[in-house]
């Protein structure tokens, strides 16, 4: 889907006797008609589905693009409810992983002490070669499955508060030190389907929540289970829907892992760099003499970009 109106024909016939003050309005008046026609939409989205380009950019603050050109991985990943320390991930550098998932922030994160999380964490975790998969846990829906999340249900104005929770990522993305043009992954747990109702509130505030991290010059992504969540977004981005995610991360476990084979999305849906799948959750694992607890993915999608 096109973000520019197409270009008109703005020649027009000057008649040689016209006073010169009028020249100059009708050209200026031609000027201001080439910017109105040629300008995108206020806070549309890239093309649905995919993220930019490489080597796009735009300034922070631009509604519709990411500050600075994502940067993307490909591999393996992890992700662990409270983020480890130095010492942990660099015995981890033995591991077959070399990314991370980051719950750094949302009033539904169920590890909040974070005692780790800061800038300096975020900068060291870098500088040893980890790449860094931003989570934000804020309100889920308001019949999401598990039971803990509940009390976090998205209120009676899903897109102000979406909008308000998206600005809150982007500061707390900024306070550990997630550079503008880094994704932030919105976590929304599975939900009952079936129900339209929480459906359609959902989506509100996911695309609310989207449009303030992109306007914010931030890329918003998606995760969630493959048959609620990312289901949804397929059938909003089938149906031409604006304002959604630039990457999904779906869970889909006890399966091999793969990021083609998916089968509630559409084979050129999000690709390329724009999915990352979670294939298995809860397993123990031990590297370098260190052992967690961790879920399991696999990664091609924009990772975070890390503020000097």
């Amino acid at each position: 889907m096109s973000n520019t109106s197409p270009r008109a024909d703005l020649r027009t016939r000057i008649r040689p006797r016209r006073p010169r003050r009028a020249l100059r309005t009708t050209a200026m008046a031609l000027v201001a008609a080439a910017a109105l026609l040629t300008a995108p939409a206020h806070g549309s989205p890239p093309a649905q589905g995919s993220p930019p380009a490489h080597g796009t950019a735009a300034r922070e603050g631009t509604p519709g693009a990411p500050a600075a050109a994502p940067r993307y991985f490909t591999g393996r990943a992890f992700d662990t409810c409270e983020a480890p320390s130095l010492a942990v991930m660099r015995a981890w550098r033995s591991s077959p992983y070399r990314a991370v998932g980051v719950y750094f922030g949302g009033r539904g994160r169920g590890c909040r002490a974070q005692r780790e999380l800061n800038r300096g964490w975020v900068a060291a975790v870098h500088a040893q070669g980890w790449r860094m998969l931003p989570l934000f846990v804020g309100s889920q829906p308001p019949c999401v499955l598990a039971e803990a999340k509940r009390r976090y249900a998205i209120g009676r104005s899903p897109w102000l508060q979406g909008t308000r929770e998206g600005a809150e990522a982007v500061r707390a993305a900024r306070g550990v030190g997630f550079a503008a043009g880094s994704p932030l992954y919105l976590d929304i747990e599975a939900y009952r389907a079936g129900d339209a109702r929480c459906a359609a509130t959902t989506v509100r505030f996911v695309r609310a929540w989207n449009r303030e991290v992109r306007r914010l010059g931030y890329l918003p992504g998606f995760y969630s289970s493959a048959e609620t969540g990312i289901r949804q977004m397929e059938r909003e981005r089938a149906a031409g829907t604006k304002d959604l995610p630039a990457a999904v991360w779906f869970a889909r476990w006890r399966v091999p892992p793969a990021l083609d084979t998916e089968r509630t999305l559409h084979p050129r849906a999000w690709r390329p760099h724009g999915r990352i799948h979670q294939y298995a959750g809860n397993v123990t694992e031990t590297y370098g003499g260190r052992r967690m607890r961790v879920d399991r993915s696999v990664v091609d999608a924009p990772v975070a970009r890390v503020a000097r």
